[in-house]
């Protein structure tokens, strides 16, 4: 490798991270963190009772993806891998996807059966991932 396509590498790779560290998704994390400290963040960890894993991708599934933890045992929401052994389910989608579907834009089942979704672990526990543990659009 010549260092021009050394150079043009970096670029590349350095384009990705960044692409990666702007996503909408962030915002909505934050406004997560937030709703579950609140009594209906608090009511909604009680109900639930599950970790999900969410492997958000700027553009294309499976490419530079942020894993963000939302912990409805705890009642935490974090950035990383699950580290306290596995989730209860693990969901892959592109960033505009996860909202849209976070916002009650796009049925998660519906995106699961178009390929939009990427899901692993238990069925049971994938089918309480519904708008409703997120927090209203209102508030966000």
């Amino acid at each position: 490798m010549n260092a021009t396509s050394f150079w043009h590498q970096c670029i590349l790779v350095n384009a990705a991270m960044a692409d990666a560290a702007q996503l909408k998704a962030d915002a909505l994390m934050e406004q997560m963190k937030l709703h579950l400290a609140s009594d209906a963040g608090k009511e909604l960890t009680k109900k639930i009772g599950l970790v999900y894993q969410l492997n958000v991708a700027p553009k294309k599934l499976g490419f530079n993806e942020k894993i963000y933890v939302v912990d409805l045992k705890k009642g935490e929401v974090k950035e990383g891998k699950y580290e306290d052994g596995k989730p209860d389910a693990t969901f892959s989608f592109t960033d505009d996807d996860f909202l849209k579907i976070a916002m009650g834009k796009m049925n998660p089942q519906i995106a699961f059966m178009r390929g939009a979704i990427r899901i692993k672990g238990s069925i049971s526990a994938a089918q309480k991932f519904t708008p409703d543990i997120f927090p209203k659009p209102s508030k966000m």
